[in-house]
């Protein structure tokens, strides 16, 4: 390893700050993202499964791209099943 000059260690702290800043973040939003899934699981009844695609498909803004998986799965399966 080479030696650290002074400017390279402060340069090395304020990026190792920023990158623990962000990820401070990356758990405060999971966290908010939990609590909220949970709300909304006793307040509708949701089934866990039904919510986190709701909310992934909600976000990807791909419900015509879900549909068209569910019928290719459908119908695979059940002419794989009978």
């Amino acid at each position: 390893m080479k030696t650290i000059t002074p400017a390279e260690r402060q340069r090395l702290i304020n990026v190792l700050k920023e990158i623990s800043a962000s990820m401070t973040r990356q758990e405060a939003e999971r966290d908010l993202v939990k609590s909220s899934k949970k709300e909304l699981r006793a307040e509708f009844d949701l089934n866990v499964k039904v919510l986190n695609r709701l909310t992934k498909t909600f976000h990807k803004n791909n419900f015509g791209e879900e549909c068209e998986i569910h019928e290719e799965f459908q119908t695979l399966y059940e002419s794989v099943a009978k």
